[in-house]
């Protein structure tokens, strides 16, 4: 499998049996200059930054313009169980706050099975996970969490260490690149982990997935 990220929350999980695109926004393009494709698109929450007056194929919640490159794909934006394309997601009722999204609303968690590997989206997720919630994620191998929003960075090393995946992605969701910085390395710290030099992307399967949890460092990949 190859994960990629595209800025904020979007990432791309590129499997044998399918592409799916977490939470894309209508202005980003791939690296090419062209559109980011995929079969599958999950939306954890409303796009915070919309186009004025954007036109388009819009998600179920009516937040979201789906990029003219997605408008074939599949979109699922609620929490349930799904199979698309021999691809297995879960959606996970979260929210944006610690007090069940009643300052920046509710959102969905996506768990992918993706190459025999569990990949969880955690969106702009803002809290920590109850024992029921933990029961309907289930095992995690990747998990791709945001860092510099709600969460603190100390919130964020808990959230990891209740879900135990073998990898960790980043995904920094502040305005200001230097804010996002110092999150960063808060974050890091609380994880007591050195900074590891950022890649362009993931190329992981079953039998390489490390022992111990391991922070991976994406470069954004998309362009606006």
């Amino acid at each position: 499998m190859e994960l990629s990220w595209y800025g904020r929350t979007c990432i791309r999980l590129k499997g044998r049996d399918a592409v799916v695109v977490a939470d894309p926004y209508q202005s980003i393009v791939g690296p090419t200059g062209r559109g980011i494709s995929g079969e599958i698109v999950t939306y954890s929450h409303p796009d915070d930054s919309p186009l004025p007056k954007a036109k388009g194929r819009r998600s179920r919640d009516g937040g979201s313009v789906v990029p003219t490159s997605l408008e074939e794909a599949f979109v699922l934006d609620g929490p349930g169980e799904y199979e698309v394309r021999h691809v297995l997601l879960t959606g996970v009722r979260t929210y944006r706050d610690d007090d069940r999204g009643s300052s920046r609303g509710r959102q969905t968690a996506f768990v992918v099975e993706l190459d025999q590997m569990h990949t969880i989206h955690l969106g702009d997720i803002g809290h920590l996970l109850t024992e029921e919630k933990l029961g309907d994620i289930g095992p995690v191998d990747i998990a791709c969490v945001p860092i510099g929003g709600a969460l603190s960075a100390t919130k964020a090393a808990e959230l990891i260490a209740q879900l135990d995946p073998r990898i960790v992605v980043p995904m920094p969701v502040c305005e200001d690149e230097a804010d996002c910085s110092d999150a960063m390395g808060r974050f890091l710290h609380e994880m007591g982990t050195t900074p590891p030099a950022p890649t362009a992307r993931l190329s992981i399967s079953m039998s390489q997935l490390p022992a111990d949890t391991t922070t991976i460092l994406l470069e954004a990949r998309g362009k606006v």
